[in-house]
């Protein structure tokens, strides 16, 4: 009997100025923000860990804020990713994931490799950043997932180098980068369709583990994608789905339904 995967509908990050007076409960403490949002989805894409180094404690706080069956989504440093030869990206890999990200244990979901727009894809080049990948961090097992921004990305050796390595391809539907549909065993989405209404996008304060510098509120959808949900709900304009499935290799994450766009 074929295995199933399992979809997980999730959002990215938790910590944005908007939110405390629209999702969370009234005089809820930013401690207890993660607490709240981890019941509301099942999964988070964490932002912050692209931009900043976290050390261990926090993962072990963040463990254990989310509730048994919650799965965090890591976004790898930006020091691993954004380089031009990305064959020699082993240390600052090892540095990022010898940080403590498997004290999240079975709530360690898949590590996002996301690449600059910039980046063309060279098979020899991209096949030794996947040698790189470790199938384990601490007895801990990892699942990789890599989202390519590049039109050079839409050649048939990609996607075989992603099987071969065992890393799944982000399906991004988005305006502008390329959408790549595959089949290995994690796979996973973004929906990012603009819409045409005004939206609170986040502002990054200092201090704030997760959001994206450079927003401005009150930036209009529709001048501009953005893969970041306004409010969890409904989740409309922006959200992750994650499906995981541990022996099958044709598990497939569905098209994202007409509520979500």
């Amino acid at each position: 009997m074929t295995s199933q995967g399992k979809i997980r509908s999730g959002m990215g990050g938790w910590t944005f100025e908007p939110w405390d007076m629209s999702f969370y409960p009234d005089k809820l403490s930013k401690a207890k923000q993660l607490h709240y949002a981890s019941r509301q989805v099942p999964s988070i894409e964490v932002n912050g860990t692209y931009y900043s180094s976290f050390k261990e404690p926090t993962f072990v706080k963040w463990a254990g804020d989310a509730p048994e069956g919650f799965v965090f989504s890591l976004k790898g440093n930006r020091f691993v990713t954004n380089r031009r030869v990305l064959g020699e990206a082993g240390e600052s890999m090892m540095r990022f994931l010898g940080s403590g990200v498997a004290a999240l244990g079975e709530k360690l979901g898949p590590i996002l490799w996301q690449f600059a727009p910039t980046k063309k894809f060279d098979a020899d080049d991209f096949e030794a950043f996947l040698k790189l990948l470790p199938e384990k961090q601490d007895g801990v097992p990892l699942r990789h997932a890599l989202e390519v921004r590049h039109d050079s990305f839409i050649v048939p050796e990609f996607p075989a180098l992603a099987r071969k390595y065992n890393a799944a391809i982000v399906y991004a539907d988005h305006a502008k980068y390329p959408a790549i549909a595959t089949s290995p065993a994690i796979s996973s989405m973004r929906a990012c369709r603009p819409a045409a209404t005004t939206i609170p996008t986040a502002t990054r304060r200092r201090g704030s583990t997760n959001g994206r510098p450079g927003q401005r509120p009150g930036r209009r959808a529709n001048s501009r994608p953005t893969c970041r949900a306004p409010t969890p709900r409904p989740m409309r304009r922006s959200s992750r789905v994650t499906c995981l499935s541990t022996s099958s290799p044709k598990a497939r994450c569905a098209r994202p339904s007409a509520p979500w766009r």
